[in-house]
């Protein structure tokens, strides 16, 4: 049942979108949850997605983004109108990504992990075709964001031996710290992918989006706790559907990869940690069907496998592999206690 401030959002985007449309609409569910931005409106002959954000500038950079990449790539929404903070799109699939790619087996999983790369390398080819690169905000731009980024592995700590002093923090930032040149999704989570009903996958949610290297939404996708694929099979995926009209060469590109995902793989281990304590373990059901963080000890141990793998790959993060091996056993000892968490 929703809440009356819920309710009269829902009100007022049933009442705009059916001046909008000139149609009724029957009914509305919340495929994120009640709480989230986006409704999905469901009229006699179609379902639209609805999105009314507390800050409209990000509707309105959607919106826009979207229109840009609109005649270069088919695997987005299409905009079907922003009136006022409101925003209708196209709905791409009931099937959510993370909540699909449970369903199968190993082989349909490592399928549908290469069409998400493939969809990703093609919409960051779309934008290469715009002037995106010259209107859109650069990500990660500020000398403070670097080094909240790479002093987080501190977070690490508890969960094994302290963080050795051969990582250098100095190079870690300088290699991350990449001007931005290509549009990048951003959020590349794999709840913000559907499937619709001529089995196509789409991607959906341009509201951060902005310029970085490119490789940042693999690390998304990579380093999405819920995500079921080794990293090495992921790296194996990447190296097949490698576009090499990216601007870079394979090596650097992976190189940059491995550094960048090192240090996203904390910033979701350190979500999970605080959720956790906060609001204690979900279900990982509950986690995939409300696109949650991924609160859920096996989810833990996924993060830090894939920081871990990564870590080793690259000679700047090689030395805090082991912590995240120590925080993985950490969690997997939770598992097999059923404890809850409770370390500082």
């Amino acid at each position: 049942m929703a809440n009356d401030s819920n309710q009269s959002r829902i009100d007022r985007i049933v009442e705009t979108a059916e001046e909008h449309f000139g149609q009724t609409v029957e009914r509305v569910t919340a495929p994120g949850g009640e709480g989230r931005a986006s409704f999905r409106l469901h009229f006699e002959d179609r379902d639209v997605i609805a999105t009314l954000r507390p800050n409209f500038r990000r509707t309105h950079l959607e919106a826009f983004v979207l229109d840009r990449l609109a005649p270069h790539t088919d695997n987005i929404p299409k905009v079907l109108g922003v009136v006022g903070e409101i925003m209708f799109q196209s709905d791409v699939g009931h099937r959510r990504l993370n909540q699909e790619i449970a369903l199968h087996n190993k082989a349909k999983q490592l399928d549908l992990a290469a069409d998400a790369v493939a969809g990703i390398f093609r919409i960051q080819s779309a934008a290469r075709k715009t002037d995106l690169a010259q209107s859109m905000p650069h990500l990660g731009a500020n000398d403070d964001w670097i080094t909240n980024i790479v002093d987080a592995v501190d977070a690490l700590q508890p969960y094994s031996r302290g963080i050795s002093s051969k990582f250098d923090r100095n190079a870690v930032a300088t290699a991350v710290a990449y001007p931005g040149r290509q549009f990048v999704k951003w959020d590349c989570r794999s709840g913000n992918a559907a499937i619709g009903a001529d089995d196509r996958m789409n991607w959906f949610d341009f509201e951060y989006s902005g310029l970085r290297h490119g490789a940042e939404d693999f690390a998304w996708l990579i380093g999405d706790e819920a995500w079921p694929i080794a990293p090495d099979q992921m790296v194996d995926i990447m190296i097949d559907a490698f576009d090499p009209e990216c601007g870079h060469e394979i090596a650097d590109y992976l190189e940059y990869l491995s550094v960048y995902l090192t240090l996203h793989s904390v910033q979701r281990f350190k979500l999970i940690i605080k959720e956790a304590k906060k609001r204690g373990w979900l279900s990982k059901e509950r986690v995939r069907k409300y696109d949650d963080a991924g609160v859920h000890p096996e989810f833990a141990v996924q993060i830090c496998k894939v920081g871990q793998y990564f870590a080793a790959q690259s000679q700047l993060t090689a030395p805090i592999s082991h912590n995240f091996e120590g925080a993985a056993q950490a969690f997997q000892q939770i598992l097999r206690d059923g404890t809850s968490l409770k370390r500082a």
